[in-house]
């Protein structure tokens, strides 16, 4: 048996930071668009009367209605996407906590549902189970808030 060598610092910091680079240009591609079109959004009554259309369930968690926007991104896409929608919504410390509890437990479900499959897993009934302990935390959580205020 060989013993791997381990590179020295130099080289280390190069690749991590190589890695960190692309990484990062990952990201911006796709957050920085997606935040400038909810801001520019923010500035007319689209994004007001989308809202509107799904403040019923949102308000069901105490939340307005154009968070739903994140959702479906960190549904479909990764919580990055969901991230650079809430940024420019001005949500209180609150519904961003709410955001965060629901996103951590339902994100990236197409991805990881078909990861889930590929295992043997019933990956269709684990992202149910998934969307449906999200929304049950997300009320609970609501839930708490009015009764302790």
């Amino acid at each position: 048996m060989t013993e791997e060598s381990i590179p020295d610092v130099a080289t280390r910091l190069k690749t991590g930071f190589c890695d960190g680079w692309r990484t990062s240009l990952k990201l911006i591609k796709w957050v920085v668009p997606i935040f400038l079109v909810v801001d520019l959004l923010k500035q007319t009554p689209v994004l007001d009367r989308m809202g509107a259309v799904f403040a019923p369930l949102m308000t069901t968690f105490g939340l307005p209605g154009e968070t739903a926007f994140a959702f479906v991104a960190a549904f479909t896409l990764n919580l990055y996407a969901a991230i650079a929608i809430l940024v420019p919504l001005e949500l209180t410390s609150w519904q961003i906590t709410q955001c965060g509890l629901m996103m951590g437990i339902a994100h990236n479900l197409l991805v990881e549902g078909g990861v889930l499959s590929s295992t043997g897993a019933r990956g269709g009934l684990l992202t149910l189970c998934r969307l449906f302990m999200a929304a049950g935390c997300g009320w609970l959580m609501y839930l708490v808030r009015v009764l302790s205020a």
